[in-house]
């Protein structure tokens, strides 16, 4: 044992006869015979060296389960180690403490000794069993065998190793010795370690010399064909450089030759699959080939010069913050709070799982209503290009999938092109309006669009321009739509609806202040402090001059009377320029809506009804009228079939309930009814009607007004039952805008009432029906009005 070190004299630590001290090491199996290096860090680990070095003791390498673990206790060590004779210390001047040792036989221990500053163990050597069978030293030579053959494999392989092992005669040596210089985890040299009985042993790392072995092989082979593609290529460009070269001095160079040569230079760069390469490779020496004056010339240079500027390669990007997600959505949109928190576990997922299947979101919603501008919040949250492609009114597969290059003008499809246009094959594509996809004899897009969004097609999807496969499976692609009813049904399967509602009249006027206003007085070339713009002007144009789900109709008169202020800025006016309620009517005319509700619901036989259609929610009237006559019912106003039969249900139940409602049962028989829907010609179909319909004829017959201040919707059924119907967060919407302060709704569609808009409930009162009993009780004033209505 040598020593270089000063070792200070510290009390010793009284060893046992059959004790040993313990050196617990990470990664790192010590085997009887082999001699290694070891660095110690750890306190008590230089403790054990030291008092092992002042007594000449040996170690017990023993390797610890955790090689996290600092303080490894009895549990956290394998029962089985190696003990070592220390050939060498040293104790670094920077502090670090380096140790040669050689491993003399295996150990088993038996207990670890408590109260000691460092593991010491009694244990039981486990001497090797000298065995000379047959068996024995038939392994022992298939051993030696790959053990050499490994070592030839390897380059560089140390020529002392080489020969120990050619001359080793000892199994178990020879054994250990494998499993010690191999690159098998710590683990699982622990098990061999531990494999006693040396056939088994033998057997065990035989195996894994000749796994080894294959690997090698193979890695060798790949090696060989990579380098021989490199030397083709290598050789080629010499070539052709010594060729342009020839050609330069003779004065014959020509514009063909050094175009293609650029050309192959830009393939080169490219990054393209090595089976597109050779593909276009292929096409680019049947090129150089063709007369300049070829018809086909022009439109293959096209196809290449496609090729070559396609991103072929996958840019870096940064990982996904998802606190500047937040931030970014916040800033680009008011209010959606569940569809932005739906937003962030989509960025969420995409950030712990870049490589995993993301599911593509689809925005459904009036327009004007935010859904494109999501898809760009998107992509500026993830860091990456956002590009749009219109689907509206597409009805040619090949628009899709690309033109074939044997026609005239061909071209890529719009996803490709949508691509190159972005710069990115990680790029985040917006498919806009999906839901107004056609169909022609040319085929049927919406199919095409399957291969495009399936995470299990789209890596190999098909162009028929390009005539290779194109990687898509690294897009992040969104789609929109106003309805779903027009979206082929295995298309909406592949995505994941998020349903964006309208929004309330409070939520308008933030977002104009916010938004609209900024953006209107830059595009008209205003500076700013220059005009005001009071928040009562802006919610008079809400209120009075638009009326829809979204707020593009806003922006739009916004931009009328900022173009006003601008005018007058222009003439010289004093800035600011103040524009208040009071000049909306000279800038933009009468107001175009009013409030019509008081006045329609006037008299006896007009209920207020809420509709859903694609753009939001809608009120509706349903008046009601009669006159002398059969018992006849009319119905006017463009109904569709159920909306027809809802009417004649309503009418069949009041007919039922006439006695408990005061009315004659034979007026029936001796009166003409007449159902009229307004704004007749808009077509109008549905079940939800039922509720406002039945409301309107007791409305009539009883002669009692409907309050102007309520609307309904909800199906009726002959028993008197209120169903569900769908719709509601629209329907709610569009009642709290038109200045409605009760909504009348079918019980079970309570569970709607979390999808409202917190300020279409505040300025609500809801009322849940059960019966079309209840209905009446809420709908209809509370005492009887006379009218001279007919």
């Amino acid at each position: 044992m040598k020593s270089e070190p000063d070792i200070g004299a510290t009390a010793p630590v009284p060893i046992p006869s059959d004790g040993l001290i313990l050196l617990p090491v990470r990664d790192l199996v010590a085997f009887p015979g082999i001699v290694f290096p070891l660095a110690i860090g750890r306190a008590q680990s230089i403790a054990a060296v030291q008092q092992a070095v002042r007594e000449e003791r040996q170690l017990g390498i023993v390797l610890q389960r955790d090689p996290a673990d600092d303080d490894p206790g009895p549990d956290g060590l394998y029962r089985i180690g190696c003990s070592a004779e220390i050939l060498r210390y040293m104790a670094m001047s920077e502090g670090g403490h380096h140790l040669i040792l050689q491993g003399v036989e295996r150990f088993r221990i038996l207990e670890i000794l408590r109260g000691t500053p460092f593991p010491v163990a009694r244990i039981q050597t486990v001497p090797e069993r000298d065995l000379s069978t047959p068996e024995i030293e038939g392994r022992l030579m298939l051993l030696r065998e790959r053990a050499l053959e490994l070592l030839e494999l390897l380059p560089n392989a140390p020529q002392g190793l080489i020969e120990s092992v050619s001359s080793a005669d000892d199994a178990a040596r020879l054994t250990d010795m494998a499993a010690a210089y191999s690159d098998l985890p710590a683990n699982e040299r622990q098990e061999i370690l531990e494999t006693l009985d040396l056939a088994t042993r033998m057997d065990r790392v035989s195996r894994v010399l000749a796994h080894r072995i294959e690997v090698l092989k193979v890695t060798r082979e790949i090696g060989r064909q990579t380098r021989a593609a490199l030397d083709d290529r290598q050789r080629e460009a010499v070539l052709r450089e010594q060729m342009a070269a020839i050609q330069r001095q003779l004065g014959e160079e020509d514009d063909r030759s050094a175009e293609v040569l650029e050309l192959s230079e830009a393939v080169a760069k490219a990054g393209m699959p090595e089976a597109v390469e050779r593909e276009v490779r292929k096409e680019l020496a049947r090129y150089e080939r063709m007369p300049e004056a070829a018809g086909e010339a022009a439109m293959l240079r096209t196809w290449l010069d496609w090729m070559i500027e396609l991103p072929w390669k996958l840019p870096e990007t940064s990982p996904i913050d998802l606190t500047a997600a937040r931030a970014i959505l916040d800033a680009d949109h008011f209010g959606l709070e569940k569809i932005k928190a739906r937003i962030v576990e989509f960025l969420a997922v995409r950030k712990l799982s870049p490589e995993g299947q993301a599911p593509i979101l689809c925005f459904v919603g009036p327009p004007g209503t935010g859904k494109t501008s999501l898809g760009q919040s998107i992509a500026r949250a993830m860091g990456r290009s956002f590009v749009r492609v219109s689907l509206g009114g597409l009805h040619d597969e090949a628009e899709i999938r690309g033109h074939r290059r044997t026609y005239i003008g061909a071209l890529p499809g719009n996803v490709i092109q949508a691509i190159k246009r972005a710069g990115a094959r990680n790029c985040v594509m917006m498919l806009d309006e999906i839901d107004k996809l056609g169909r022609g004899f040319q085929g049927d897009p919406s199919a095409a669009l399957l291969e495009v969004l399936d995470p299990e097609q789209n890596a190999t999807f098909h162009d028929n321009y390009l005539g290779t496969e194109f990687d898509l499976s690294k897009v992040v692609f969104l789609t929109t739509a106003n309805q779903l009813d027009t979206i082929p049904g295995p298309l909406r399967d592949r995505m994941e609806v998020i349903a964006l509602p309208g929004y309330t009249a409070e939520e308008k006027l933030e977002i104009a202040s916010r938004y609209l206003v900024p953006r209107q007085v830059r595009t008209n070339g205003i500076s700013e402090g220059q005009v005001s713009l009071s928040d009562a002007a802006i919610a008079r144009i809400i209120e009075r001059y638009t009326r829809e789900a979204g707020v593009r109709s806003l922006e739009r008169e916004i931009g009328a009377v900022l173009r006003h202020a601008a005018v007058k800025i222009a003439e010289g006016a004093t800035p600011p320029v103040a524009i208040d309620l009071d000049h909306l009517d000279g800038i933009l005319g009468p107001a175009k809506f009013d409030n019509e509700v008081a006045m329609r619901t006037g008299m006896p036989g007009v209920a207020t009804g809420l509709a859903w259609t694609p753009v939001g929610g809608e009120i509706l009237f349903v008046e009601a009228s009669r006159a002398p006559g059969k018992g006849r019912l009319t119905l006017t106003g463009q109904l569709g079939a159920v909306m027809r039969e809802s009417a004649e249900a309503a009418l069949s139940l009041l007919k039922s309930r006439a006695a408990g409602l005061g009315l004659d049962p034979g007026l029936f028989e001796t009166t003409d009814i007449h159902i009229h829907v307004p704004a007749g010609a808009t077509p109008k179909d549905g079940p939800s009607a039922g509720v406002a319909i039945f409301v309107a004829l007791a409305s009539l017959l009883l002669d009692r007004r409907v309050r102007s201040d309520t609307a309904m919707t909800g199906e009726i059924s002959l028993r008197g039952l209120v169903l569900p119907v769908g719709g509601i967060k629209e329907k709610v919407i569009a009642a709290a805008g038109a200045g409605l302060h009760r909504v009348l709704l079918p019980a079970r569609n309570r569970r709607d009432y979390d999808e409202i808009p917190q300020t279409a409930r505040n300025r609500l009162d809801f009322v849940w029906l059960e019966t079309t009993d209840a209905a009446l009780r809420e709908a209809l004033e509370p005492e009887a009005e006379k009218s001279d209505a007919p």
